[in-house]
């Protein structure tokens, strides 16, 4: 006699490497148009500071769509969430397929942050949904690994391939066409409740019992994701400038370098102490930066990736840590809204230090820029140990 639950055992089954896969394509989406911050400038003739606005109006627009639809999946379930996402990203490779100018690309970013902000939230609580503990590493690792295939995608494909400044994303919307319909094979894994407009309306709440600690890790974790900003906005360019190559794939190959070296380094430190991880990836972070400029004056790609490598497994460690100090102090019905409030610390230190930085390579040129941001980094870094300390190290009450 057939047993009546296999098949939803099967499809449940499924669900778990079918979203991993759909949050890692999205991830990669997000990353590939970072090799071609340069080409663009080229054939748009695009300012600098326009070309870092590209970048930074996707993280704005998916730190809106986080704190407007976050939610959204827990009312409406998973799956037409999930649908709508994708539908919206297949928009944002359609407008990056015609892009003849700043005003496409600029649209395409701001669809592509709304569509990846609902997708990361839905796809997030999806994994938890399927298995909890392997669903929480999956969402750590899934966004640097997706970042790390869709810069050295990009890169090959400009290298290798005709159409350079479209083929990807006729790739991509390919990619995310099939999957919305594989969707449909998988499991629901969210149940719908009411409530669904209501939930539209943004909060950001950081719980009383967090908010001590999570002014201790803000300094760290602003510097973080500063360095985040920095290669997905700046590195390519200027690892052209820095060292006279025109080879797309040597750019390309940082981010992929910091992304595989932060993925890496949560898997290796999952099981370590949460303070622990974030003093030593703020460390790491810190050394590897300035390996980077050492590279960077010196011309030399080995030790620009040596210290991207180095660099790359600080920011891992450090998100891994970060986290988790704060995200297990707060309440199961407490997590959404503190999440929302990490990532709009996250985001904005992501996006507003690369729009600075277009402003001041206009200015004063790649090297000089990237010797500010870079020391700018380093000394946010070393600011978040003292105050991590200081505060730490004081009885709660007194804080």
């Amino acid at each position: 006699m057939a047993d009546p639950y296999a098949e939803a055992r099967v499809a449940k089954g499924y669900a778990l490497p079918f979203h991993a896969l759909v949050l890692g394509t999205f991830l990669a989406a997000s990353s590939a148009p970072t090799p071609l911050y340069r080409f663009y400038q080229e054939t748009y003739a695009l300012s600098p500071i326009v070309t870092t606005a590209v970048f930074a109006v996707y993280a704005l627009a998916l730190l809106v769509a986080l704190l407007v639809a976050g939610s959204l999946s827990d009312h409406l379930g998973r799956r037409p969430v999930i649908f709508g996402a994708i539908l919206l990203e297949l928009a944002a490779m359609l407008l990056f397929v015609v892009s003849d100018g700043a005003g496409h690309l600029l649209a395409a970013r701001t669809v592509q942050g709304i569509a990846t902000g609902i997708a990361a939230s839905s796809l997030g609580a999806a994994l938890v949904d399927v298995d909890r503990a392997r669903g929480q590493l999956v969402n750590s690792l899934a966004p640097l690994l997706g970042m790390a295939v869709g810069a050295l995608g990009t890169s090959i494909l400009v290298q290798y391939a005709p159409h350079p400044l479209h083929l990807v994303y006729a790739i991509l919307g390919t990619m995310f066409a099939v999957q919305a319909v594989l969707l449909w094979l998988t499991a629901e894994t969210g149940a719908r409740r009411s409530g669904a407009l209501q939930s539209l309306w943004p909060r950001v709440v950081v719980p009383p019992q967090v908010r001590r600690t999570l002014v201790a890790v803000t300094p760290s974790n602003v510097a973080m994701w500063m360095l985040g900003g920095f290669y997905l906005s700046l590195v390519p360019s200027l690892v052209a400038v820095a060292t006279g190559t025109r080879t797309p794939l040597i750019g390309g190959a940082m981010v992929t370098a910091l992304m595989l070296s932060g993925a890496s380094a949560i898997a290796a430190r999952r099981t370590r102490a949460a303070n622990a991880n974030l003093t030593v990836g703020t460390f790491a972070m810190m050394t590897g930066l300035a390996i980077v400029l050492a590279g960077m004056h010196g011309g030399s790609v080995p030790v620009l990736i040596g210290g991207t490598l180095l660099g790359g497994a600080g920011f891992g460690t450090g998100f891994l840590g970060a986290l988790g100090m704060v995200i297990p102090l707060a309440q199961p019905v407490e997590r959404a809204e503190l999440l929302a409030a990490y990532y709009l610390q996250s985001y904005l230190a992501l996006s507003l230090p690369a729009l600075l930085a277009g402003y001041l390579v206009r200015e004063i040129g790649y090297a000089a820029t990237a010797d500010i941001y870079a020391t700018t980094i380093i000394a946010t870094g070393a600011v978040g140990l003292f105050v991590r300390w200081s505060i730490l190290s004081r009885p709660a009450a007194a804080g």
